[in-house]
């Protein structure tokens, strides 16, 4: 791949533009705001001058309603060899561009799954896709050297292809992130007229659940109008779970022994299956995930702090897996948990201490 022509600058367009221009990619931007276009040609992404012949690769990156039309609008204009879109929903719109006189030889529908709840060409990064899954959706029509195309995008971007059926996708897009955001969006909106000494006891629990509810709502209305059906199919699970715990939870106001005894029986079959479904949510690159030990850590919010605790941690052997931040209400201070293969747990926590770190009691 020499040349691309990336149509639609946003968080998505502009992250692959820049992976790709940082490979050595000759990039072409494109937008329907021009100054979208130009503000990531300033960031580094390519050149928001139109290219003067055949590109390589057309990447479509629009909002979800206008995939369809702008895939469509640059094959009629023989823009690319090769056609790929980054849509969260597949299904449906590949029945859009068959209806549009699509040529699905050119033409392979892909979905990076990776992204962040800001928006926009100043919120992109080269290593958005770094270590993600991209899911590739090719027919038996799609053209071998569009599908070589797509794998030579996704190994730009260095993320992980993974081929899948486009209707599959659909379906286990509507259970890992359609509706973990509506989920996301229906808590947080409890927030919203809170009395504002609850909203003041939230704690890092409460972040982690709400984070994604900062999202665009106009670009999130467009996904789920484009993945109803199996968005709903998951609710309705959801809904009958929701409704026998809250009727879980009324028996357990009950002076009923046996009524509260069922309701006990019940909290704890789904608190029990959550934790089991958690456990199957991949791990470490991807891997089966493992059981870390937690060193939690007062820390001041001043700079260099997280580095020295990553340098003192370094400096006895002991590899960090994964970090939380949690900020303490009201305080210039939080906790930093730091999270370490089990057995390492103590004797960092040793470490730290005789570095002159307070450690709070798990």
């Amino acid at each position: 791949m020499r040349t691309a022509l990336v149509i639609g600058t946003g968080l998505i367009g502009t992250s692959a533009a820049l992976a790709l221009a940082a490979r050595g990619v000759r990039v072409h931007l494109r937008d329907h705001d021009p100054e979208r276009a130009r503000t990531a040609a300033a960031l580094g992404a390519g050149t928001d001058r139109d290219p003067e012949g055949r590109v390589d690769l057309a990447l479509v990156a629009v909002p979800p309603a206008r995939v369809a039309e702008a895939v469509l609008e640059a094959q009629r204009q023989d823009v690319a060899r090769g056609y790929l879109d980054v849509g969260s929903v597949k299904g449906s719109l590949r029945g859009d561009l068959r209806a549009g006189g699509c040529d699905p030889a050119s033409y392979l529908g892909t979905h990076p799954m990776a992204g962040s709840e800001k928006s926009g060409p100043l919120a992109a990064t080269a290593d958005l896709f770094e270590g993600r899954p991209w899911v590739l959706t090719p027919t038996t029509e799609t053209d071998t050297e569009v599908l070589n195309l797509a794998l030579e995008l996704v190994a730009l971007c260095r993320a992980v292809p993974v081929v899948m059926d486009a209707d599959a996708h659909d379906r286990a897009v509507a259970l890992v992130s359609h509706t973990p955001q509506l989920l996301s969006s229906m808590v947080a909106a409890r927030l919203e007229k809170a009395d504002e000494t609850a909203v003041r006891l939230c704690g890092q629990g409460i972040r982690d659940v709400t984070r994604i509810a900062a999202s665009d709502s106009a670009m999130w209305l467009d996904i789920l109008a484009a993945n109803p059906g199996p968005v709903a199919d998951v609710l309705e699970e959801l809904a009958a779970d929701l409704e026998g715990t809250v009727q879980a939870l009324r028996g357990l106001q009950s002076a009923d022994e046996e009524k509260h005894g069922n309701s006990s029986l019940a909290l704890a079959n789904v608190l029990t299956r959550g934790r089991e479904g958690s456990a199957r949510v991949p791990g470490k690159h991807g891997q089966a995930p493992a059981t870390y030990e937690t060193v939690a850590v007062l820390i001041s919010d001043r700079p260099g702090e997280l580095a020295r605790i990553f340098a003192d941690a370094g400096a006895v052997g002991v590899n960090i897996e994964d970090v939380r931040i949690e900020h303490a209400t009201g305080q210039q201070a939080g906790h930093v948990q730091l999270m370490v293969e089990s057995g390492a747990a103590q004797s960092l926590a040793t470490a730290l201490r005789e570095r002159g770190w307070a450690l709070r009691t798990q």
